[in-house]
């Protein structure tokens, strides 16, 4: 059995990838609040991991950083704070536990880790900029580090666009702007957290052995289409 960490794991998509695991794999949930999930395979430890130290770890073979930001404003009422802000929980929080926990993945089973980019990364869309820039930085690192830890370790990122969390809940709060945002969609749809963990599963799973140093768009056809 698998030992599966994942920062993040108590809210959103990293609840729906803690879910999914949890009836195969051992879970390390690492997060500010308790997941209101109780398993006989899932361990829990209340962190902080851009203030806190993180806690010892004895063995994990993938490692999923799920924390992420949604902070939408005009250039002109962006502070430099808020660019700072977003790039500590998107970047160097992730390079943070990976440098904490990358000698024990090393070790791992076939070991894989999995980031979290978004379409605004790609597509240009007002009010993203602090969000663009740091998940811009995720896409850079998961470039350098598949090169840099090929073979022994796989490295990928899913870049997913509007997902029906609580994170994105002000731009979902109402049945006009639900529609306006399934219709800016080529498939006609928004994303699920049941949808992105299926593929953060595969990108952890041997089925993916060949993949690393990529960037998966899960845009709803947002980026890909012009129709």
């Amino acid at each position: 059995m698998k030992t599966i960490l994942i920062v993040g794991g108590s809210k959103g998509i990293g609840k729906a990838i803690v879910t999914k695991l949890l009836e195969y794999c051992k879970v390390i949930n690492i997060s500010r609040s308790t997941p209101d999930i109780s398993h006989e395979n899932l361990t829990h430890y209340d962190c902080d991991v851009t203030k806190d130290e993180l806690p010892e770890i004895e063995q994990a073979d993938g490692l999923v950083y799920c924390p992420g930001s949604i902070n939408l404003k005009p250039i002109s009422r962006l502070s430099i704070d808020d660019f700072k802000n977003d790039f500590e929980i998107n970047v160097l929080g992730a390079v943070k536990v990976i440098q904490k926990y990358l000698s024990i993945l090393k070790q791992g089973d076939k070991p894989s880790i999995v980031l979290f980019s978004t379409v605004a990364a790609k597509l240009g869309m007002p009010f993203h900029a602090s969000v663009a820039v740091a998940k811009s930085g995720v896409e850079g690192l998961v470039k350098s580090l598949g090169a840099e830890l090929a073979p022994t370790l796989r490295i990928n990122a899913i870049a997913p666009t509007v997902t029906n969390t609580e994170l994105a809940s002000k731009l979902l709060r109402n049945d006009k702007m639900i529609e306006n945002i399934t219709e800016r969609h080529p498939l006609k749809k928004f994303l699920s957290p049941e949808e992105v963990a299926a593929m953060a599963e595969f990108l952890l799973s041997d089925n993916a052995a060949s993949l690393s140093g990529q960037v998966y768009e899960m845009d709803c056809g947002i980026v890909s289409f012009k129709i």
